[in-house]
């Protein structure tokens, strides 16, 4: 309401990480349709009991794991690597689907983040459109981690002013994965598209 946008514009994506299967068995009783995991051995774990689910990997990607991601997960959101997108394209294309991705950012330059630097963003870009089963359809960002997230703003506004940048020559990219539970009101002011959220809904933190 604050942001003047329309609640259907945000994507909810619940972190299931730490949570049991019982626990994401009840949160999709509860309407949740949408599940991030970080892990890729956890992932296949889960995927089974709740199959109605739609399912994001959000962790950092190793490729021999790929195998078992892109069989299960609509959306990829922490790709930032060139080799990343020809083990995609190599499974994706096996199995017959377009896989859809988010191309994760640096933005911060916290150099225990993992993404592509700003500067080469494009060029990355250009590499995925070679792969008839890569979709790039948004921009993932994480911001650091402080105790007023009027701090990390600039974050989240300088991932909606790359992917503005980028809209007239990659209109597809249009979603903007950004937000936690420790800031995900301040990503929704400056445009996320998608929240990753795990704590506030499991810990009612």
């Amino acid at each position: 309401m604050r942001a003047h946008r329309d609640p259907g514009s945000v994507k909810l994506v619940v972190v299931v990480k730490e949570a049991s299967l019982e626990q994401i068995i009840k949160l999709r009783e509860l309407g949740v349709k949408d599940f991030g995991e970080n892990y890729a051995q956890q992932l296949v774990k889960k995927y089974d009991s709740v199959p109605d689910a739609t399912w994001h990997f959000i962790g950092r990607i190793q490729t021999n794991k790929i195998k078992y991601i892109v069989p299960r997960c609509e959306y990829i959101h922490s790709v930032c690597r060139q080799e990343e997108i020809v083990e995609i394209e190599r499974v994706a294309s096996k199995l017959k689907k377009r896989q859809k991705i988010l191309i994760e950012v640096n933005v911060s330059g916290e150099e225990t983040k993992a993404g592509v630097e700003p500067g080469s963003l494009s060029e990355l870009l250009t590499f995925s459109s070679n792969f008839p089963h890569v979709e790039v359809i948004g921009l993932m960002t994480m911001a650091p981690l402080v105790e007023d997230a009027e701090q990390v703003r600039w974050v989240f506004r300088k991932l909606r002013e790359l992917r503005d940048e980028l809209v007239d020559r990659w209109p597809n990219v249009v979603h903007l994965s950004m937000g936690m539970t420790n800031d995900f009101e301040v990503a929704i002011e400056e445009g996320a598209t998608m929240v990753r959220i795990g704590r506030a809904i499991l810990k009612g933190e």
